[in-house]
């Protein structure tokens, strides 16, 4: 609730802001380290499985805080960019990591992972991902 009342300058801030969120919550409740590291995607899997089987999720909240640090991950890691823009085939705006022109939905792979189930599980979207865009950008 405390990230849903706070104010935040921008786009990028706000998923910034619930990207640390995940990683404090990993922290304290599922005992998982989030690290912003390509390895954490697959932690990440991990601690989704787990908020699956809650009876008592809040779908929107899960879907912004974990997909918020997906999209860090994925922001870091080729010096992209947040954007709200409309999903292929949706008719509102969502939040989306831009990367070199390539249009990134990290919010959506979580709802599926998160509705769908393993079929929809993290580590083959990141590897994919991983194969189309290449290699990460090079931090000076």
């Amino acid at each position: 609730s405390r990230l849903e009342s706070t104010a935040f300058p921008d786009l990028g801030a706000m998923m910034e802001g619930y990207a640390q969120g995940a990683v404090e919550l990993a922290r304290t409740e599922f005992k998982r380290e989030l690290d912003y590291t390509s390895e954490s995607v697959d932690v990440l899997d991990d601690i989704l499985v787990l908020v699956s089987e809650s009876p008592d999720k809040d779908l929107d909240f899960e879907v912004r805080l974990w997909g918020s640090y997906l999209g860090e991950v994925l922001r870091r890691r080729y010096a992209g960019g947040w954007e709200m823009t409309q999903y292929p085939g949706g008719t509102v705006a969502v939040p989306a990591v831009d990367v070199r022109g390539s249009r990134l939905f990290p919010l959506m792979k979580v709802y599926r992972r998160l509705s769908a189930g393993e079929e929809e599980d993290l580590g083959s979207f990141y590897a994919m991902v991983v194969e189309r865009l290449g290699k990460p950008a090079q931090v000076n």
